[in-house]
């Protein structure tokens, strides 16, 4: 799949993308060399745990000046297999280049990691009292194709599709695919065998993140692709 973005007369270097993608695969890489019950013990220290990161008997708004919310970030870059990390980094990276490129790498990355904390702070929420963690980058992705969306609506992806020994190209909508990637996230969440409850909530916090972020974005947008 790619995504086919008009050129403008002015070239920014886009980075953002790159550095987020080299830093979930150096992350992932060094938990995988790690002995198993050590790599255990930092998913669970550095993953989202709601169960220990909110107590659902004490007021929510003093909580949340918690240094262990700085765990909504970490989670971010911490991903349970070779699967999860490639689905993430795939959809980041065709959906997040050009979205780099029309908001700069700047406010990509904020767009990236806040719309990422803001995912898992609604799915603890959601989850309080749970002790599996939250983690990965997928609510971090999902504001990524929320964000996509609500810039180039109307865009169509180019697919190559295996049939038989022939390969067919065929050009389909985003929100089609973006659909279906939604439809595959709630399905992990509940049919995955390590994801088990957690996170659908996740997803559409993310998605809903980046819809407002690309709205509220608008002039700056504007700005950018006049210069």
């Amino acid at each position: 799949m790619f995504v086919h973005v008009e050129t403008r007369r002015r070239r920014h270097v886009q980075w953002a993308t790159v550095l987020l993608v080299v830093v979930c695969v150096i992350s992932f890489v060094g938990l995988a060399l790690m002995p198993a019950p050590e790599r255990t013990s930092m998913w669970l220290e550095w993953g989202t745990v709601p169960a220990n990161i909110f107590d659902p008997k004490a007021p929510l708004l003093p909580q949340l000046h918690d240094p262990s919310l700085l765990r909504l970030f970490t989670a971010l870059f911490i991903h349970l297999a070779w699967l999860h990390l490639l689905g993430n980094l795939l959809f980041l990276v065709i959906f997040g280049l050009p979205a780099e490129r029309a908001l700069g790498s700047f406010r990509f990355l904020l767009l990236f990691v806040v719309g990422g904390m803001v995912a898992n702070l609604v799915g603890a929420l959601s989850l309080v009292g749970v002790r599996s963690p939250i983690i990965g980058c997928s609510g971090a992705v999902s504001a990524v194709l929320g964000t996509y969306i609500a810039l180039f609506p109307r865009a169509r992806l180019g697919l190559v599709l295996p049939l038989g020994f022939y390969l067919e190209f065929v050009r389909v909508p985003a929100f089609l695919l973006i659909g279906i990637w939604i439809l595959l996230q709630l399905l992990f969440s509940y049919v995955g065998p390590s994801y088990g409850a957690v996170v659908w909530w996740t997803h559409i916090a993310g998605f809903l993140f980046g819809l407002v972020f690309a709205l509220f974005s608008r002039d700056a947008i504007a700005r950018r692709l006049r210069g």
